[in-house]
Parts: C-alpha cells; structure tokens; sequence
C-alpha cells in the first residue's frame, strides 16, 4: 500500500531527539524556546507560543481574545472537528458558514450574513493550504483565529500566513508540513494575547517553589523532545515545500486529462503551502462517485482520504445545533472531494504510481 501521507523523517530528527533526552530536557526548556523564537521569525510575527497540539493552539486562542458562555463563533464546516469542538471547550456556540465552490474556504459574504452582537470571533480555516480571503472577514472588526493547520508555508496577498490575523494557530501533528508527531504553534502581534496564552498554557507563575496562578488554566505547553523534532523540520521546509510543488505539478499535468476530476481552484495571488492534494470527483463526467473512487484505488494499493465531512452533519454537531440550516456547497463538496498520496516521503515514482492507478480506475469507470 501506497501510504496516504508519511511523514518525512531522517537520520536529522532521531539525532536531535537523542541530543535531547541526552540534554536531560524532557519538559518544556530551550529548545521550545529556540522553536518560538525561529518561527516568530520565520512567520514575521511578534510573538510565538509554542503548545501541546493544533487543538489546544486553536482553544487558548479563543480563551485570549475573550471567547466565553454565551459567545458565537463563526467557522467553516469543512474542516477536521477540532477547529468547532474548540468552540465548544470555551463555551461558545459554533456557527456554521458555507463556503466557496472554488476552494472550499469559508465564504465571506456567507460569514457577513451572519455576523450578529454576539459574534466574538471568526476562525477561518487555510484548507489544503489556500489561504482563506482575510481581508473581508478582518473589515468586520471581530477578532480572526485563524486555523492554519495546512498553512505553515502560505502567504495571503504578499504577507505572510500568522502576522496578519490576531491569532493565528499551526499543527506540528504528524502529518502537517513541519511535523513534530504532535504540538501546535500560536503566532501573534498583540501582546497581550501572547501574555494570556504564556499564563493558560502553563497554570504557574513563580520560580518553582514558591508559586501563585492567576487563572484556572490548562497543562497544554510544548515538551523539548517535540520541539526538537519540529526545529529540524523547520530546517527542511523549504526542500520539503518544493518536493510537494513537484508532485502538484505531477498531479495537475495528468488530473487534467481526466474528465469529471478536477483539483481545488488556488488563488495565483496568494503562496499556497502545498498541503494536501484534493480533486473533486463529479460521479457523472467521471463515471463514479468519490467512494467508488476511493474503494478502487485502494484495491490498487493506493491509500487516500477525505478532507473533510462536514462538521455539521456529524453526530455530536446535529444533536448541539438541530436547527442548523442547510449548507448546500459544502453538503455538495462532502460527496466529491478525495485527497490524493501527498508527501516528501514520497518518491516521483511512488506520485507516478498513484497518477497511473487513477488513470486505469478512470478508465475503467467510464468506458
């Protein structure tokens, strides 16, 4: 089997992970540090705070900037659970806006229909890593908690993805393009908010002895060993980043020969990070729906997913919310959408493997 997405990891990673144990730092120490100051730099943001996880970046965030009871939040329903059960965790209410037929990034005239006093926050999701349209969800005025999840490499307008929203959230999950296995990453310019996560990722103040908190707040703060894994991959990211532009390059040459399958649209104005490799599968041009799709390749050895069901439709989200309306672009993309074997673990050959098995299940569908 051809693996989905492997994390790309080398000689580099176990050395600095020995080094460390080697260290004694098992716990949070300088190379957490080391990994908020390079990648403050890196993102051209004030401030880095460095965390356990995607999640716990996307929840202290919206503690920062003041989500609590009786809150709404307004976010995409294309996106894993996380970016809403986090809404959840602070309190708030999830409130749903469709998206776009090109991207699948939340819609900002979607979001401006349902702007209302009780909006506290907008957290847009930068898919596959196609920046989500900023600057009108900024014009409102409502603190942005960007999810940027798939976006470490992207730009929006010429700017750098995390020194333009309020808060911005990365993932060091294992297969995120700077992968740690797990961890998260929070950028910021306010001070203030840098100041509230620094207090609820780590609950203490004082020298260790003698110590006080200010808040109730969480155990979400970043370990060295993680760290450590996610500076050598910060050092890799650009290789990596064009290793992934290459098998883009690979995919969209041989995707467009294909009638009924086509990639998610990328906006030339932006820098797209390259994350995942989506198509949209239309069942009647393409002679199959997405799953006969995903069952066929699989039976060709190649492993593929689903980015993502929509939240709303899920369990826990229909029960919360029954009287969510429908959203009929991202209820239509749900039973299309396929991602396709994305990775710099992967070799040409491998991406050259996945194209042809496409091509022959394709084939087989529509004679």
């Amino acid at each position: 089997m051809l693996g989905f997405q492997p994390p790309a990891i080398g000689d580099e990673e176990i050395e600095a992970v020995a080094e460390t144990l080697r260290s004694g730092w098992l716990t949070t120490g300088p190379r957490a540090a080391e990994l908020e100051r390079r990648f403050a730099e890196y993102v051209q943001a004030e401030h880095v705070l460095a965390v356990a996880s995607g999640t716990a970046a996307l929840h202290l965030a919206l503690l920062a900037v003041g989500v609590g009871p009786g809150d709404e939040v307004i976010t995409t329903p294309i996106t894993w659970p996380a970016t809403a059960n986090v809404i959840v965790h602070a309190g708030a209410t999830p409130v749903f806006a469709d998206v776009r037929d090109s991207d699948l990034n939340i819609d900002p005239d979607q979001v401006a229909a349902l702007v209302t006093e009780k909006t506290k926050a907008i957290v847009p999701v930068d898919l596959a890593g196609q920046p989500a349209d900023l600057d009108p969800l900024l014009a409102h005025g409502i603190p942005i908690v960007e999810d940027a999840a798939h976006a470490a490499e992207s730009e929006y307008r010429g700017r750098k993805i995390g020194s333009i929203a309020e808060a911005t959230c990365f993932s060091l999950y294992a297969t995120k393009n700077i992968a740690a296995g797990e961890g998260g990453l929070i950028s910021t310019n306010d001070s203030a908010i840098a100041e509230a996560i620094q207090t609820l990722r780590l609950m203490r103040r004082g020298d260790g002895s003698l110590y006080d908190i200010v808040v109730p707040g969480y155990k979400a703060n970043l370990s060295d060993v993680l760290a450590a894994i996610a500076l050598v991959q910060l050092d890799k990211v650009e290789r990596h980043g064009e290793i992934r532009r290459r098998q883009f390059a690979m995919y969209d040459e041989s995707v467009a020969e294909l009638d009924g399958i086509e990639p998610l649209a990328r906006d030339p104005r932006d820098t797209h990070a390259h994350h995942l490799y989506i198509v949209r599968i239309d069942a009647e041009r393409a002679g199959g729906t997405r799953d006969e799709y995903q069952r066929l390749l699989a039976e060709e050895n190649i492993a593929t997913s689903i980015h993502f069901l929509p939240v709303h439709e899920l369990t826990a989200y229909r029960e919360l919310l029954p009287d969510q309306p429908p959203l009929p672009v991202a209820e239509r993309a749900a039973a299309e959408i396929l991602s396709l074997p994305l990775s710099p673990a992967h070799s040409d050959e491998d991406i050259a493997d996945a194209i042809a098995a496409l091509g022959r299940v394709h084939t087989s569908l529509t004679r």
